[in-house]
């Protein structure tokens, strides 16, 4: 099964970068938006989110424009990086100018990997302003960045989650515009291809036997084990969603809440309360004239679940 074409930084404007420590299984990862910004929006779904500067984004306050969007593992100790990338772009005079000082923003969201790796090494500011010096076109996917830590499938007692990671997809309309999305799968629940509907990530028996949760979440499952649950916060799936035309500050924040059906499509259980589960949307601008945003919509939540696939199909067998 291969992975789907494209990754965000076909969207024009938008740059990733990655750092991670192998050893301790934790990363961040960063996307940065054109020069000047791009109007941003976010959509939190998941009930124990990680995140920063999420308010600012809300339709009717006044900062429209984010000019970068920080991923992190590390619980809410990564938050952290964002400080790294927010020092980075202001001493490269990215910002909004205020006078005294340029101010960018940079929204963050984190993940929690601490379970899997070295507990005492988390993403800090170092970490982040290594990530977005490392900013390129072209995403690395797998076990990277965000994505090094992240794990599928804990519902079940006495099992071994599947290993998750950093995923990207993207697609071009026919009105010239593009799409794309980047996600870092860390989810309590499994995860389903989104066209043939066949499970490609769940948990697995200390002998490689795989265990799915839907049989024993509705009661099918002739197993007899036991549902697990998670303490809060300590999944979640996170990500950011690009196009290149241009959208309003409701019309982006719109399109970061749609696609979550991407995710939904593609994770069983979604948006639980043991994951934090949140989108960035992004737009650039290059496209000025008039869309059609059902069809956009509709393409974000295809994109979501494309990158959701490829974040486990790129994991080296």
């Amino acid at each position: 099964m291969q992975p789907y074409p494209g990754d965000i930084t076909n969207v024009h404007g938008i740059r990733v970068g990655q750092m991670e420590n192998e050893s301790a299984r934790t990363g961040v990862t960063v996307v940065l938006g054109p020069r000047d910004g791009a109007m941003a929006g976010v959509s939190v779904r998941g009930a124990a989110p990680g995140t920063r500067e999420t308010d600012v984004l809300r339709p009717g306050n006044l900062v429209e424009q984010a000019h970068a969007i920080v991923l992190s593992g590390g619980s809410a100790f990564g938050l952290a990086a964002a400080d790294g990338v927010m020092r980075f772009l202001a001493q490269s005079g990215i910002g909004i100018d205020m006078g005294v000082a340029r101010v960018p923003i940079v929204p963050a969201a984190v993940l929690f990997d601490l379970g899997v790796g070295d507990a005492s090494v988390t993403p800090d500011a170092a970490m982040g302003r290594a990530a977005v010096t490392a900013a390129a076109k072209g995403v690395q996917q797998g076990p990277y960045g965000a994505g090094c830590g992240c794990t599928i499938g804990k519902l079940v007692q006495n099992t071994v989650p599947a290993r998750g990671g950093i995923g990207s997809a993207s697609m071009m309309l026919q009105e010239g515009i593009t799409i794309g999305a980047i996600v870092a799968v860390n989810a309590v629940g499994d995860v389903y291809h989104p066209d043939s509907g066949q499970c490609i990530a769940c948990a697995h028996m200390h002998d490689g036997t795989p265990v799915k949760a839907d049989g024993l979440l509705y009661g099918s499952s002739p197993m007899p084990m036991q549902v697990r649950i998670p303490a809060p916060g300590t999944n979640t799936t996170i990500g950011v969603i690009a196009v290149d035309c241009k959208l309003t500050k409701d019309q982006v924040t719109r399109l970061a809440d749609v696609a979550h059906d991407g995710l939904a499509r593609t994770i069983r259980p979604c948006h639980t309360q043991m994951d934090g589960d949140t989108l960035f949307a992004l737009a650039t601008e290059r496209v000025i004239q008039e869309i059609n945003f059902v069809k956009l919509c509709a393409a974000a939540q295809e994109v979501t679940a494309r990158a959701v696939a490829n974040a486990v199909l790129s994991i080296p067998k």
